[in-house]
């Protein structure tokens, strides 16, 4: 993204302060969030999860918006699962649909202010038609924005989404008469859902849990993980700053050797092995 398309100007005084302390050529590409805690906000304060849920919702719309000021590229919410959708009362899951409806009309102009455009992953077909609806009139609205791409996972499944790219390429392979022993992971990674972004740079998990629920476990290999004790309804534009300073700090090796990890030795076939 170009530096004249950031408004930093707009961030917050205390979203300001952390952002100075960052290196703008340094910035994640892509980010992705695993959104929690939004039942535990609502329990902790006696109130319905329906009330979570939609202080949850702010969360995403205010997140959104520091994210295209500072000029992230890709980021990429976890918002509904396969297995929410086949494991929640069905009275939540049909609120979360109309909540993700209200999302969507309702935001759809701040988010045409902030230049920021609205994609989907997941095995969206198996949602209300009325959902997709809206889904598809936010998505064509948002089409020629070229700030932010908000990528929402809904009724996403990472294992289901690898069974589905397997299934895309098992076809592509059949009708290209292609030998299995020449598949690439390249070629896996075309047929997944996020085959048009690159992999997530960073993955922040609120709530505190250490596991990543079955979210986008092809693509965050080599994914730096942030987790935080704060429930989604509370986290806030500067707490994705804060959790960006904190990958700042992190050597990114892929496998490789990094700094402090010990001298090199150049003539390891010289080496004695200990055996005891």
């Amino acid at each position: 993204m170009e530096s004249g398309s950031l408004r930093i100007d707009e961030l917050s005084p205390e979203e300001r302060k952390i952002y100075n302390t960052l290196k703008p050529e340094q910035l994640p590409q892509h980010v992705a969030i695993i959104m929690d805690g939004n039942g535990r906000w609502a329990g902790q304060r006696s109130l319905k999860r329906f009330l979570g849920h939609q202080q949850g919702a702010k969360s995403v719309q205010l997140v959104t918006e520091t994210a295209s000021r500072i000029g992230l590229p890709w980021l990429t919410l976890y918002a509904f699962s396969l297995e929410n959708n086949l494991r929640r009362p069905r009275a939540e899951v049909n609120f979360l649909m109309r909540l993700l409806k209200s999302y969507l009309e309702s935001n759809l102009q701040r988010m045409m202010d902030n230049n920021v455009r609205i994609r989907y992953i997941g095995r969206t077909r198996d949602l209300p038609p009325e959902v997709q609806d809206k889904m598809r009139w936010a998505e064509d609205a948002t089409a020629r924005n070229t700030g932010t791409t908000l990528t929402l996972a809904l009724n996403y499944g990472g294992r289901s989404e690898i069974v589905d790219a397997f299934r895309s390429l098992a076809r592509e392979i059949e009708a290209k008469h292609l030998k299995a022993d020449r598949i690439t992971e390249e070629d896996v990674h075309r047929h997944l859902y996020t085959a048009h972004m690159p992999d997530p740079d960073l993955l922040i998990r609120t709530s505190g849990e250490m596991r990543i629920s079955n979210f986008l476990p092809w693509q965050i290999a080599y994914t730096e993980i942030f987790v935080t004790e704060r429930f989604w309804p509370d986290f806030r534009g500067q707490h994705l700053l804060e959790a960006i300073a904190a990958f700042q700090c992190r050597e990114r090796r892929y496998g490789g050797i990094g700094e402090g990890s010990g001298e090199v030795e150049e003539n390891v076939d010289q080496i004695r092995i200990a055996t005891s």
